[in-house]
């Protein structure tokens, strides 16, 4: 008797602890937060946590200034998809795969969403006393169409007759460079970048220099420099001037 009843209570306790293995623990947790600072003009546009609207100031699309803290929790093997969509077409223009181990890679995002070009980055017009012009860049596409390696290049910003105007050693893909400032000169005379491989005075590909006209405004300009494909043959362009919707 005495030997069935320890049978039964070693079959029973067996059975608790083989229940308790099969029983998965809590997974470990991270609270994500995510400060939005964007920019859309013309277009409307929703931001989407997978898959589901993102409301700010009660809207559940936006444009113009769009600023939001997206807060939300991360279980640890968990991927959440962050999305920018344009409203009128439905397009996704970008996406954020978002997890536990790199969500404090997007505690700040930022994004400008222009006709035909999306850059991310935040834009502050900078500061130019009047009299003065003041020049930034952004190579966002660069080595698209050339083939070029680089993520920067180096820009050197002249009049019609060569005078050097400004120089900017570093113009990437991610950010604005600081603001270069000189003297205004003339409201109908365009001004030239030329661009090099950073520290030297060669082209950032190929063997022919590398110009782009850019027109000049009174105050700030903040140009986004593309490489573009015209009639078969990839060129430079400087004609977005990002301070014009600023």
């Amino acid at each position: 008797m005495k030997n069935i009843i320890a049978l039964v209570l070693f079959t029973i306790l067996f059975s608790c602890t083989d229940n308790n293995m099969m029983q998965p623990y809590d997974k470990p947790q991270k609270a994500a937060e995510i400060n939005v600072k964007g920019y859309s003009n013309p277009d409307v546009l929703q931001l989407r946590l997978n898959g589901s609207p993102v409301t700010i100031n009660g809207n559940d699309s936006y444009t113009d200034k769009i600023e939001t803290k997206i807060n939300f929790v991360l279980d640890e093997g968990e991927t959440d998809e962050l999305g920018i969509y344009n409203t009128q077409t439905g397009a996704q223009i970008a996406k954020y795969t978002i997890n536990y181990n790199n969500f404090n890679d997007y505690k700040n995002l930022s994004f400008f969403n222009l006709p035909g070009i999306f850059l991310k980055t935040y834009a502050v017009k900078p500061q130019v006393n009047l009299g003065k012009v003041g020049f930034e860049f952004i190579f966002p596409n660069l080595g698209e169409f050339s083939g070029s390696p680089l993520t920067q290049v180096k820009g050197v910003l002249k009049k019609e007759n060569g005078v050097v105007l400004a120089e900017f050693d570093n113009i990437g893909k991610d950010n604005f460079t600081t603001v270069k400032i000189y003297n205004f000169f003339s409201a109908t005379a365009p001004v030239y970048l030329e661009l090099y491989k950073p520290g030297t005075t060669e082209p950032y590909t190929g063997s022919n220099p590398i110009q782009v006209k850019i027109k000049q405004d009174i105050g700030a300009n903040m140009i986004v420099i593309q490489e573009k494909m015209e009639n078969g043959v990839w060129v430079v362009k400087g004609d977005i001037d990002v301070a014009d919707y600023l």
